[in-house]
């Protein structure tokens, strides 16, 4: 059962900017654009209980088998889930969830809350970074600019992150206040790029998402003791605080680290393709068609696969930054002096 209506506002100050720089005559027409952009109300519930099945069955092995052998693969695939669920809130930041705009929130919120960010929070940054793309304005360059910077510094960013020390600086991006960027050594505000609706509905979800956490935190020793509580620590705010920020850190430099030319998201974002394995750990829900999400953002993440190709038949995709992940790791972590092609 599909659904036609496009809960995406149009509004200046809410809309995501579709990104066809450089495209030209090749985008796609409207009449076969409508197609991909169409809201099916299956695929996006199926998504969710993926995910949520997912984590629930994991969660429910460890606590049955409560030994290192089980809980420590347990917390890598926690993350794993967790991620997915940071995934479905960017879905939903981009109003691609639900065909109806409150379905559509009130679900992104959950979904978010639930992984302790604020989708509302996270909407108005993730506008910046698509309508501002490689610009004075996008706040992610943070995370994916100035690479390649050598392995020695990749590998240490990532033995920080699994240590937990960058949790806090990605709960803060979350919430609306993104690192400084070290070209202007300012962090990017959406100052008058948003409209006062987004900015009313973040600060709502902020207050919000830390009130789901404080009752958690309190409820569960109530509910399940001691015992619980320190459950709740080990198999989700640990994977939350460590395993997760590796995994965001390696998808971010994978869609936008290292680019040969940052004038259009042919090239200033990179599509991940190769073996399923790989791609479908880090990459969840199709995200790793990332130019064709910048091309088109209103396109939702099940009809990436069949964009990309459609993309790629009509040459849209000539010269475009889709590589195997393999060859973009070896990009990314390469010598700062480097040129890799």
């Amino acid at each position: 059962m599909s659904a036609t209506p496009d809960p995406a506002p149009t509004i200046r100050g809410a809309e995501f900017r579709t990104d066809l720089r450089r495209a030209g005559a090749r985008s796609l027409a409207p009449e076969v654009l409508a197609e991909f952009t169409r809201l099916d109300l299956w695929r996006g519930a199926w998504s969710v209980l993926v995910t949520v099945g997912g984590l629930a069955l994991t969660i429910g092995i460890a606590l049955a088998w409560w030994t290192p052998w089980v809980v420590v693969p347990a917390i890598v695939l926690v993350a794993l889930q967790q991620h997915a669920l940071f995934v479905l809130a960017h879905e939903a930041a981009h109003y691609r969830l639900a065909s109806n705009r409150q379905v559509n929130d009130w679900l992104g919120r959950l979904l978010a809350s639930s992984a302790g960010i604020s989708m509302c929070s996270y909407r108005v940054i993730h506008r910046l970074h698509h309508n501002h793309l490689y610009g004075v304005e996008d706040p992610d360059i943070a995370l994916h600019g100035g690479y390649p910077r050598g392995r020695a510094y990749l590998l240490r960013k990532l033995a920080l992150d699994l240590a937990g020390v960058t949790a806090f600086k990605t709960y803060r991006y979350f919430f609306g206040a993104p690192a400084l960027d070290t070209r202007t050594n300012r962090a990017q505000r959406p100052l008058d790029d948003t409209s006062p609706a987004l900015r009313a509905a973040a600060l709502d979800d902020r207050r919000g998402v830390i009130a789901a956490q404080v009752v958690l935190m309190l409820a569960i020793p109530i509910a399940f003791g001691l015992d619980g509580l320190i459950k709740y620590l080990v198999l989700w705010l640990l994977p939350a605080a460590t395993v997760l920020q590796a995994i965001l850190r390696i998808r971010a430099i994978a869609e936008h680290g290292a680019p040969r030319d940052t004038a259009s998201p042919l090239t200033a974002a990179r599509t991940n393709v190769g073996g399923r394995f790989p791609i479908r750990l880090l990459f969840p829900h199709h995200v790793n068609y990332h130019i064709e999400h910048h091309l088109y953002p209103a396109v939702p993440h099940y009809h990436l696969p069949r964009l990309h190709a459609r993309l790629a038949a009509d040459g849209l995709l000539r010269d475009a930054e889709v590589r195997a992940f393999g060859a973009t790791w070896s990009r990314v972590y390469a010598d700062r002096t480097a040129t890799p092609a």
